[in-house]
């Protein structure tokens, strides 16, 4: 299966493909960022490959100067079972993935989480919002940079608040 998904897509996206790796028998393939919605399509809609599941997508900070930030996409093949990871690079400023939403409808979730968490934009997406932080919170907690105790201040947590305690 994996010959005929690189075979595939080497023939209808070859420039477009960026890397093509292998480890521990799973197949990366990093594509570029432009192409992203269009190579999932195809992978999706040919019926040999039929990757019809997301199984998730997911952001990286590599903490690195270019190629800072990643997006993964974990695909899977219900007929063929068989795994497929796909992903595509990002850097600052221009923090900005075309959407899968129309690919796939679970992509909303996973895209929204991404974005709360990296500050990793997806044009086109539906209905682009924080869901863990505070949409005036002008951080993102999964990136290398934030610090581990958190920013002091910044939102306010429960218990934080001083308790008097009244004896009697």
């Amino acid at each position: 299966m994996k010959d005929k998904v690189i075979e595939k897509l080497n023939s209808s996206f070859k420039d477009d493909i960026v890397e093509i790796s292998e480890f521990r028998g799973e197949l990366t393939i990093v594509v570029k960022k432009e192409k992203i919605v269009d190579i999932c399509k195809f992978l999706k809609e040919d019926p040999e490959l039929s990757f019809d599941y997301l199984v998730d997508i997911c952001g990286v900070d590599y903490y690195r100067e270019k190629d800072r930030f990643a997006v993964v996409y974990n695909l899977w093949s219900l007929k063929n079972k068989f795994r497929l990871r796909l992903k595509v690079y990002v850097d600052e400023p221009d923090l900005v993935v075309p959407s899968v939403t129309s690919v796939w409808s679970a992509a909303n979730w996973h895209e929204r989480e991404t974005f709360d968490m990296f500050g990793i934009k997806f044009s086109g997406h539906p209905d682009l919002r924080r869901i863990y932080m505070p949409e005036d919170f002008e951080y993102y907690p999964l990136r290398k940079d934030f610090p581990l105790q958190g920013i002091p201040g910044s939102i306010p947590l429960p218990g934080q608040e001083k308790v008097k305690i009244q004896r009697s």
